[in-house]
């Protein structure tokens, strides 16, 4: 008799990964082979696109969200002995993007549902000091906008919206960024659309939105004799050709893309029961584009770490992440005083969450995997 053959192992299934096709494929060789490669002709097309999908709002792209976001801050005049409020629980872009301004981030908790910035908590931070509230809409869940910038028009604030997550995401109907103040977006592989590094801002105001062109190439302002003058201390964020050719094919799919993703979800929330249970996400509305799905863990009947949960799920090739760590404990804003205990929804958030695969190209199959995976993993993992 011969020994039954063993099934092929399954490939691995990683918690993000971009939608790339041959079209877009072509596209950049095609971009490639115009020798216009940096900032031209695609940027300008891009921003015009993104503006459009806006509403009609200025656009202005750059080679991260991260750039953007200390681009804007400077563009509102944020600097030395400002302060701005933004939730404990995100990405640490947005902590130093404000600190490298010279002005200090301010954290408050979050809401534990939606884990979105606590308005009551920004409200209660405010100083004479304060200059912006910089929330998060969490996983491309949208903060309250209403009471957002009700709070802000209270308090003569400006708002920077770090929608890194949620280009795609509806407030009442309404895209975030194509109303309110400024949003930040990032274009990341591993976010909803992607110029494989990049990001945007969308401005209520076209001044300021050629203010932030300065900042985000040297300063520079061209005279009318054809000659350069340096106007403000600028850096270099601008984004190549290359990059926004393939945003312009990404943009276009955006609606595809959230779709899937809207589908996937629904399925995670069908078929993801383990015991112990995990806490799942907020669930919104249909404004919700979801550019990632992150359970909670109940760590406290488990035997396990989330680490030992991870490294048994990737031994099953599911790939998982940490959407996020608690930015207030990491050792650059400890120094700023910040202990175990200041935050303490965002600090069990951070503990306990767990970032699952979720992308346009999963198939349902993918989904019923993971569960499976999970649900085995937590049952050995009990305490």
């Amino acid at each position: 008799m011969h020994a039954a053959k063993p099934e092929p192992a399954q490939p691995f299934l990683p918690f993000a990964r971009p939608t790339i096709d041959e079209t877009m494929v072509a596209a950049l060789a095609d971009t490639l082979r115009s020798l216009w490669i940096t900032s031209g002709p695609q940027v300008l097309a891009f921003e015009r696109a993104l503006s459009e999908y806006h509403d009609g709002r200025p656009a202005r792209v750059f080679s991260s969200a991260t750039g953007a976001l200390e681009v804007a801050l400077l563009t509102i005049g944020v600097g030395p002995g400002d302060e701005v409020i933004m939730p404990a629980q995100t990405f640490f872009s947005c902590a130093n993007a404000i600190a490298r301004t010279g002005a200090r981030p301010v954290f408050v908790d979050v809401d534990p549902a939606t884990r979105n910035m606590d308005l009551s908590a920004a409200a209660a931070a405010i100083t004479a000091r304060t200059r912006a509230l910089m929330p998060t809409h969490f996983a491309g869940l949208p903060l309250d906008m209403d009471a957002l910038y009700a709070l802000a028009r209270a308090r003569g604030l400006r708002v920077i919206e770090d929608a890194a997550l949620a280009i795609g995401s509806r407030w009442k109907g309404r895209r975030i960024g194509s109303f309110g103040d400024i949003a930040s977006f990032s274009f990341h592989p591993n976010k909803n659309i992607t110029t494989i590094e990049g990001g945007a801002l969308v401005f209520a105001d076209e001044a300021e939105a050629r203010r932030a062109e300065q900042y985000r190439f040297h300063g520079i302002a061209r005279l009318p004799d054809g000659t350069r003058d340096v106007v403000v201390l600028g850096g270099k964020y601008n984004l190549p050709d290359v990059n926004a050719r393939l945003g312009l094919l990404q943009l276009a799919r955006l609606e595809e893309f959230i779709a899937r993703r809207r589908h996937l979800v629904a399925r995670y929330f069908g078929r993801l029961q383990t015991d112990p249970p995990c806490e799942l996400p907020a669930r919104g509305d249909d404004g919700h584009s979801w550019n990632f799905f992150a359970p909670l863990l109940p760590l406290d009947r488990l035997a396990w770490t989330r680490k030992q949960v991870m490294d048994a799920l990737a031994a099953r090739g599911i790939g998982t992440g940490v959407s996020y760590e608690a930015v207030h404990l990491t050792t650059q804003y400890r120094a700023l005083g910040h202990r175990e205990g200041d935050f303490p929804h965002a600090e069990r958030i951070a503990r306990e969450t767990l970032t699952l695969p979720l992308f346009p190209t999963m198939q349902d199959a993918d989904v019923d995997r993971v569960c499976d995976a999970l649900r085995a993993v937590l049952h050995e993992a009990r305490g």
